[in-house]
């Protein structure tokens, strides 16, 4: 597949535009991370960013970017590592013009094994039990024509290889589901379905049952540009009670991708990207801030990002107890595939 390709974009970052694109009104520095630096050990993180050949790898390092050590070297774009809950493994995607893998390591990049390989296969995560992986399996689709349209959820154990469909309701398996995100309890999972029409965020028992849409937009069409408002990339909370995601109109809409040159149109659809969070119960919806990519801290905090053209690439943000920082785990003038949390133990999240 062409690396230069929309799928590849969209696979990058669903609703993320080209990182020097767009031009953004100038926020303010975020605050560096020394204050909370002082009181609290620095947590790490496994980020996939551009190496200095320009190819997407995994690398692990503490918060505030110190520590770095790359994990993956070689021709593959290595994208969208999670982390398991125990600690000790990580799934990714790699990526290259022959197609796609899931790969499984431990947490030093040691003992990679192939789990599975397809045409295209997005964002894998973890069960609580540190055992099965979840992912969005894409079918054929159309140029410029969202992944997410063509798309069904399966299950793994890592342990045996054995996979299948994960959905069995006979009721959700009419339609598109994508990026699914399981409750740290592992009783529910949170996903992306065209159930309702417009792509939204929903949650289900394991099998699909019980679906439920999470977080209801006042309006289904953003109102100056007449396009729909989509969701996509749910995730929970640590604790389970929230869901984050991002919703916006998505960049298929853009010029690159419809092939008319449009910079005033894409500016507002860059500006309609944002993430929210809801509570599980489908109440308390409440914007967090501009971006895409939402994350949680080990200890509950929600992460976004968005293109910076100061930086040359993204600026990562997390929400604290008194106010937002930014989180230098990419270096300048580098693009990104994502990023995930190092779990901590019971003792380190409540220092």
């Amino acid at each position: 597949m062409d690396l230069k390709s929309p799928i590849f974009r969209l696979i990058i970052s669903v609703a993320f535009f080209l990182m020097s694109g767009v031009a953004y009104s100038k926020q303010p520095e975020a605050n560096p991370l020394l204050d909370d630096a002082t009181t609290k050990p620095l947590r790490e993180v496994i980020v996939s960013h551009t190496d200095n050949n320009g190819i997407l790898q995994l690398y692990r390092m503490k918060e505030d970017g110190s520590d770095r050590r790359q994990l993956t070297k070689g021709n593959h774009h290595c994208v969208q590592p999670a982390c398991s809950a125990d600690g000790a493994k990580i799934v990714y995607v790699r990526r290259s013009n022959k197609g796609m893998a899931i790969c499984l390591c431990d947490t030093e990049a040691k003992a990679h094994k192939i789990l599975i390989k397809s045409e295209k296969i997005l964002l894998p995560s973890w069960l609580p039990n540190s055992k099965h992986i979840v992912w969005m399996s894409v079918g054929p689709v159309q140029r410029n024509q969202d992944p997410a349209s063509n798309s069904q959820l399966r299950i793994m154990n890592t342990e045996t290889g054995e996979s299948r469909r994960m959905f069995s309701d006979p009721v959700q398996i009419q339609f598109n589901n994508a990026m699914p995100s399981v409750s740290p309890d592992g009783s529910r999972v949170a996903f992306v379905s065209d159930r309702s029409g417009t792509f939204r965020i929903w949650v289900s028992r394991l099998d699909g049952s019980e679906a439920k849409l999470i977080s209801p937009t006042p309006t289904e069409r953003d109102a100056k540009l007449k396009l729909p408002i989509e969701q996509k990339v749910p995730v929970w909370s640590p604790d389970g009670k929230w869901i984050a995601h991002w919703e916006g109109v998505e960049m298929i809409h853009m010029s690159p991708f419809t092939g008319v040159n449009n910079p005033k149109r894409d500016q507002q659809i860059a500006e309609t990207f944002h993430v929210w969070m809801v509570d599980s119960n489908g109440e308390n919806r409440r914007k967090v801030g501009r971006g895409d990519d939402p994350t949680w801290s080990p200890d509950g905090y929600v992460t976004r990002a968005f293109p910076d053209p100061q930086r040359g690439g993204p600026k990562v943000i997390i929400e604290t107890e008194t106010g937002e920082k930014e989180l230098p785990i990419v270096p300048r003038k580098q693009n990104w595939g994502r990023f995930a949390w190092l779990p901590q133990s019971e003792d380190q999240v409540e220092e």
